[in-house]
């Protein structure tokens, strides 16, 4: 035998052993052993006190938002999250001892929101966000897990996942945990006042704000060097929370808490999509916990520093309002005469809140156009923003037409350059919202 073969199969072997290695290794790291069922608790085996709050945190986590289908009952998993690696089906979260969380101690829900693995030791995608529920208190998990456990269970198997081999291959989430998750509870910043900081611990923890609001990295991780830079989540574009974000008047404290408890600000407009079920979550929150999510953003937003020139633009906000109110031979302007102008034309001293004034609204004056397109295609519904208050769709409108509609405003509302390609951006948000 010549020396050349004797090598290659020494290589050979050399290179299948460390393979071996490697993967051994990787289950290893990634090996958590299973917590043992439980009975599943009786009625009333909770304190109400524990129960009621455990209530208030699941609506400003939004747990319900994720892990029930539309028209579907309630923590029963099943709703569809789709990524840039597939789709992944919430779980059902009810005590059901079958298919939900009925037979979970305390101790394995509080590994699963701390270290995102369920309690048969397998790792959890982090669709879930238990990179922000790392943070959360011990007393505040114990009285979520109280609340849940006291939920009426029902049976829902869960869906089957799209997310493609190897990518779903659960042990390789451990590697994704060694790379991006910080566990531990949070710190509170000493230099920072107790609102701050009660801000801070819900945004971060509880409500996972950034879970929307800040963009992601190739694996599916938030950027650390982009927190609350803005991203696109669900079909919107989640802006900007610190002093990047478009809005001509800057958010405030005032306005902020006025967003946050209603749902609108005379100044900014209503909340809608995505946004609205967050502000339909926080409701249960005192105003305490909404004024610290308001000083806590007022300060990533550097809202001082933006405040000098509110008069200027208000003003100059007010007077392109009346734009469009006239007959004019301007495609767009035309559109917005006979849909708009009714419901949208404001005049000094200040808008009305009823009155959502475009120039003013983040929608317009963003970098991309995705959330002006869909409220003019969907509207926005009586339990979004402003409770009761509406605005009817206009899918029936063409793509030209609201690609004109959408120039027009930007034009005459904005300094902003214009957007390009808008008829087949539209087209492209129609087709998204359809699924065709």
């Amino acid at each position: 035998m010549t020396r050349r073969p004797i090598v290659f199969r020494r290589v050979l072997l050399a290179v299948l052993g460390l393979l071996v290695l490697g993967v051994a290794g990787l289950f290893a790291i990634a090996w958590r052993p299973a917590i043992a069922p439980i009975d599943p608790p009786a009625p009333g085996a909770f304190a109400a006190d524990r129960i009621a709050r455990g209530e208030v945190l699941a609506g400003a986590g939004y747990c319900a938002t994720c892990h029930t289908v539309p028209g579907g009952v309630r923590y029963a998993g099943g709703y569809a999250m789709r990524t840039a690696f597939g789709t992944i089906h919430s779980t059902n979260i009810t005590p059901d001892p079958q298919t939900g969380i009925g037979r979970w101690s305390e101790a394995a829900f509080v590994r699963a929101m701390r270290s995102g693995v369920a309690r048969d030791g397998s790792h959890l995608f982090p669709a879930f966000p238990f990179d922000h529920f790392t943070r959360i208190t011990d007393q505040d998990l114990g009285d979520l897990y109280a609340y849940l456990m006291s939920r009426e269970p029902s049976a829902a198997a869960p869906k089957p996942n799209t997310v493609p081999f190897p990518l779903n291959v659960r042990a390789l989430q451990a590697g994704w945990k060694l790379l991006f998750l910080r566990q531990g509870p949070f710190t509170p910043d000493r230099t920072r006042d107790e609102a701050w900081n009660r801000g801070a611990y819900l945004a971060e923890g509880v409500s996972h704000c950034g879970a929307c609001h800040t963009p992601r990295n190739a694996v599916g991780a938030e950027r650390r060097d982009a927190a609350y830079a803005g991203a696109l989540i669900d079909g919107w574009q989640a802006p900007a929370l610190t002093d990047a974000n478009p809005a001509p008047l800057a958010w405030t404290e005032e306005a902020l808490y006025a967003y946050l408890r209603s749902g609108a600000t005379a100044e900014h407009g209503s909340a809608v999509g995505s946004m609205a079920e967050v502000v339909h979550g926080l409701s249960k929150l005192p105003d305490a916990d909404i004024r610290a999510l308001a000083v806590y953003f007022a300060d990533v937003g550097r809202a001082a520093a933006r405040s000098g020139d509110e008069r200027t633009v208000l003003a100059g906000a007010l007077a392109a309002s009346g734009e469009g109110t006239r007959q004019e031979t301007d495609r767009g302007a035309g559109l917005y005469l006979a849909a708009c102008a009714a419901c949208h034309y404001n005049r000094a001293p200040a808008p009305l809140l009823a009155r959502p004034e475009l120039a003013l609204n983040s929608a317009l004056v963003g970098d991309d156009p995705t959330n002006l397109i869909r409220v003019v295609l969907h509207g926005v519904g009586t339990d979004d923003g402003i409770p009761g208050a509406m605005m009817p769709p206009f899918a029936h409108l063409g793509d030209a037409e609201i690609a004109s509609l959408a120039a027009y405003l930007r034009r005459t509302r904005t300094g902003r350059a214009p957007w390009p390609d808008l008829e087949a951006k539209v087209a492209e948000v129609r087709r998204l919202d359809t699924g065709t």
